[in-house]
């Protein structure tokens, strides 16, 4: 709990209720990356009263303060992690909708050549990858 207090203060918001607990959502649940209506859920789970547009006033509000980063993935939801400053880039399993966390060095490298290439340096990128498992359908066509 005081984790998430130093976490709030040091982003400027005041240590509210529905903030701490949605924050604490975030850091205790397995999955990685919830909607707005999968944080409502699981506060409704735990009877908490906190309304859906206090989940998504807080969910703003945390993403304004660098808490919380929102990906809005094709087809989907927005949907929300924790921002803990170390890139990653996303697979979306196009069948079931799991998001797949991935690090490649060697991805990283062939982007930085390339905007090299044209005379650019990279700023910031996000790398989605819509994929489906092998065997199942267009995975095997190319294009």
């Amino acid at each position: 709990m005081e984790q998430e207090t130093q976490e709030l203060r040091k982003a400027g918001l005041k240590v509210t209720h529905p903030r701490m607990r949605i924050l604490q959502i975030f850091e205790e649940d397995g999955a990685r990356h919830l909607t707005a209506e999968d944080v409502y859920k699981k506060l409704l789970a735990h009877q908490e009263d906190i309304g859906l547009a206090t989940v998504y006033r807080v969910l703003t509000q945390f993403e304004a303060a660098g808490i919380l980063s929102k990906h809005n993935f094709e087809g989907g939801q927005a949907v929300y992690e924790l921002d803990r400053g170390q890139h990653h880039d996303h697979m979306i399993d196009v069948d079931s909708g799991k998001v797949i966390e991935f690090v490649s060095e060697e991805i990283e490298r062939l982007q930085r050549e390339i905007a090299a290439k044209h005379g650019y340096e990279i700023q910031d990128h996000s790398l989605v990858l819509y994929v489906r498992p092998l065997g199942r359908g267009a995975g095997t066509r190319s294009k």
